[in-house]
């Protein structure tokens, strides 16, 4: 089947788009084309169920264009979150689109894991009935690259399902692989089930169920997202203040954008893509050691500029750590990709960047011209909001650590935080997009308690939270769980959070500063001190919520929740982990991890 626009396209053949933007608009054109007839094209019979998991957002937001291509084809549709359809519903289904991100290594993203327990189980329906396809979002750095689309694609075919698109797995660049996949998979299912553009259907095209109300408007839909990675908004920044001690470990700053008039709208809960540039003298340093000036010029584009604005110098690929190994099959990283652990290798590789690896190598190293396609795209980074918008509706606050780290030899610094730190002075513009998080916000219901666990830097959307639970004037009860390493030092907005508990808005605060004692203490910590206290909270119908490190905080948090719940119903572990079940299905345990 051909990706390209259908002859007679709207469009025309000197408009400035990509193949992919074109065969994405030709859908919408004809729809608008055939709205715009006397005689109304038949009310569609073919609804599809666009079925997302997402941890960032990025495949909310594809799952509804999808439905909006759909509607543009005549087809009804409608989202929902993986883990809001049962495998009874899903066997009711006529024509399914899967589309979902991997998180952590190659696991489901916390709004599929639930979905993907289900459909495991022996005593699933089969799914004979069921046309379907899966588009997969992620990060060909990671082992286990779209993992969850795999995964899901290979059930669906065990169940009986037919497929009727093959899958597609996109990288960090998604926009141009997803867009030709949904035009040929939307106009293939056009084509067979007979639909005419132009038609409208109640209960079809557009409609978002969500497990709160049953329908509603994505937020990943919001007015300001004409902003995003291939147009950031140039935002200025207006504020840049330490909050961290200077005689701390570590370097927290508190960051503020002015929106303008950019027309973003954001909700508490979201993140913020910055868009940052390389050191200069990273990129100074590399050059050198090429040997070349950076007035070479590399698709189109002198290489300097290139490596400053364009190309990942920080963190090797993968493709490049291959070829290394290639030239260098003896070498100290050939022997530990010998191995085959992929934690092994992580070890190695820590702190190590492009340059690292290129000094390593010697005289086997790529040159410049043979480099450079081993470069990955520069992406932007994403930071989770710190401000609530009915306190702050025209600016974004984000809460970020400087990352440095190195030894005499060599120092290293993070491309994104040390580049607002270090580079970007107050009245600066940088380049900013919204990145909408549906799954993660503060309760709809104003009365219901809240915890909220968020050590180190995972205390800013909890700050948004606050701040937006105080102007909303909610009578629900606040409890924050805080740490880090010293008191004194990273206790970071001590005066915010004392206003916020001596005005009643923080109903509780636990503290646990890990180093301020000889015995190491950490949120999980104080969480398993107030054991009684805090099942009483859940009883009462609180939504627990979680913001940080994915790799170990986020996962010592859960298995003190799983400990505080099987200790306090004595029931035991598995009724513990069926009650936290419970908890996810009703969007009361929702996370925002990295």
């Amino acid at each position: 089947m051909s990706l390209l626009p259908p002859t007679g396209s709207l469009i025309p053949v000197d408009a400035p788009f990509s193949a992919a933007q074109e065969s994405w608009l030709a859908g919408f054109i004809a729809g608008i084309a055939a709205a715009g007839k006397k005689s109304a094209a038949p009310a569609p019979t073919t609804t599809i169920d666009v079925l997302f998991g997402t941890q960032t957002g990025n495949a909310e937001f594809l799952a509804d264009q999808l439905v909006a291509g759909a509607k543009a084809r005549g087809l009804g549709g409608r989202t929902t979150a993986l883990d809001d359809v049962s495998p009874e519903q899903l066997a009711g289904m006529s024509h399914v689109l899967v589309v979902t991100s991997t998180y952590g290594e190659g696991e489901m993203p916390d709004n599929a894991g639930l979905f993907w327990d289900a459909v495991q189980a022996s005593t699933v329906p089969r799914l004979e009935g069921l046309q379907y396809a899966v588009l997969g979002l992620g990060d060909t750095s990671y082992d286990e690259f779209c993992q969850a689309g795999k995964l899901i694609d290979t059930r669906f075919e065990q169940l009986g399902a037919t497929r009727v698109h093959e899958r597609v797995d996109c990288d960090v660049d998604f926009e141009d692989p997803a867009a030709l996949w949904t035009a040929a998979v939307l106009d293939r299912i056009a084509a067979e089930t007979g639909a005419q553009p132009g038609g409208t259907q109640a209960g079809g095209a557009g409609d978002t169920m969500t497990a709160a109300d049953g329908a509603g408007a994505s937020r990943a839909s919001r007015p300001g997202s004409q902003w995003n990675k291939r147009n950031p908004y140039r935002a200025r920044l207006v504020e840049n203040r330490l909050l961290s001690d200077p005689r701390s470990a570590k370097e927290i700053r508190h960051y503020e954008f002015d929106l303008g008039d950019s027309g973003i709208t954001y909700a508490a809960g979201d993140a913020l893509a910055v868009v940052p540039l390389n050191d200069d003298g990273l990129v100074a340093e590399l050059l050198t050691h090429l040997g070349a000036t950076g007035d070479e010029v590399f698709d189109g584009v002198a290489v300097r500029e290139l490596l400053r604005t364009d190309r990942e110098i920080r963190t090797p690929s993968k493709d490049l750590i291959a070829d290394l190994v290639q030239r260098a099959p003896s070498s100290e990283l050939a022997a530990v990709v010998a191995h085959g652990d992929k934690h092994e290798l992580d070890r190695w590789l820590w702190g190590r960047d492009v340059l690292d690896l290129l000094r390593d190598a010697g005289s086997t190293a790529p040159g410049l011209d043979e480099l450079l396609p081993f470069l990955r795209p520069l992406q932007a980074r994403q930071y989770s909001i710190s401000s609530s918008p009915l306190a702050h509706p025209d600016r974004i606050h984000l809460t970020i650590a400087s990352v440095r780290y190195g030894d005499v030899n060599r120092r290293h610094s993070g491309v994104a935080s040390t580049h607002l730190a270090d580079r970007v002075e107050v009245g600066d513009e940088v380049g900013i997009y919204l990145q909408p998080n549906a799954a993660f916000s503060v309760p709809a219901d104003d009365d219901a308690p809240l915890i909220m666990v968020g050590p180190g830097t995972g205390i800013a959307p909890f700050r948004g939270f606050l701040h937006e639970r105080a102007s909303r004037g909610a009578a629900g009860h606040n409890w924050l769980f805080f740490g880090d390493q010293h008191r004194d030092t990273d206790f970071v907005y001590r005066d915010e959070l004392t206003e916020l508990q001596e005005s009643g808005v923080l109903t509780r605060l636990d503290l646990a500063f890990s180093r301020d004692q000889a015995e190491k203490v950490y949120v999980q910590t104080r969480m398993r001190e107030q054991s009684a206290e805090l099942y009483r909270w859940l009883e009462a119908g609180a939504t627990f919520t979680v913001c940080g490190d994915a790799s170990r905080m986020a996962k010592d948090v859960e298995s003190a929740l799983l400990a505080v719940i099987a200790e306090q119903r004595g029931a035991g572990d598995d009724d513990a982990a069926e009650y936290l079940a419970d908890m996810r299905r009703a969007k009361r345990y929702v996370r925002d991890v990295y």
